[in-house]
């Protein structure tokens, strides 16, 4: 079974959010395949969010992604002390950055320029056109997050959004948004979590055989 398949089965109550998350998850294929950077953001749970995402595409998820033969023979050629050990442990990674993890530019924003801008300052010094920006926000109304979206439109990103039933202003301005069946906090995290790991896993598979 697919990734999807098996959110479905485990998560009927999703099969309204079944398009919606395989265009994203071809979203976030053709940005890496150019070489691009998927962002993420959201607030305290969604926060969490954002950082689990990243810390499943930076690294092997499901699978174990080995370093490429040429970067082995590489490696051994310029740095053979320690060739053995870095070869054989480090995996391959998606290009994510979850922009909850700039702690020293945030306070910085925070104090200089408001502590709501504190996401769309760092995206907009690191975003690209090709870009994605993935805001997670339960309500859809969350004010850093829009700010996050309205850079990305600036930069030429497309912009993908988790959030809950109805979806706030995040829904209306993402060029996909995957609407949760909950109006509860708790419940739509719940909800987000296996949804995030389907489109992990379903990007890992495109571009990772084993």
């Amino acid at each position: 079974m697919t990734p999807l398949e098996i959110l479905l089965q485990n998560y009927p109550q999703l099969a309204d959010c079944k398009a919606e998350i395989e265009h994203a998850a071809q979203i976030v294929i053709a940005c890496q395949e150019q070489g691009g950077t998927l962002f993420t953001c959201g607030n305290g749970g969604s926060c969490a969010d954002a950082d689990h995402i990243s810390g499943e595409l930076l690294k092997g998820f499901c699978k174990k992604r080995p370093m490429a033969k040429e970067e082995r023979e590489a490696l051994a050629a310029k740095s053979p002390d320690v060739a053995e050990l870095l070869s054989t442990r480090l995996q391959q990674g998606l290009r994510c950055v979850s922009l909850m993890n700039f702690p020293g530019a945030g306070s910085a924003v925070r104090n200089d320029l408001g502590g709501e801008l504190d996401v769309a300052q760092v995206l907009y010094a690191l975003g690209r056109s090709g870009d994605v920006l993935l805001g997670i926000s339960t309500s859809g109304n969350a004010k850093n997050v829009r700010y996050a979206v309205a850079v990305a439109r600036l930069k030429g990103m497309k912009v993908l959004g988790m959030t809950g039933e109805g979806g706030g202003t995040l829904a209306q301005l993402a060029d996909v948004a995957i609407c949760v069946p909950s109006r509860e906090t708790y419940r739509i995290q719940e909800y987000h979590l296996p949804i995030y790991h389907a489109l992990c896993r379903m990007v890992e598979d495109h571009f990772f055989a084993e």
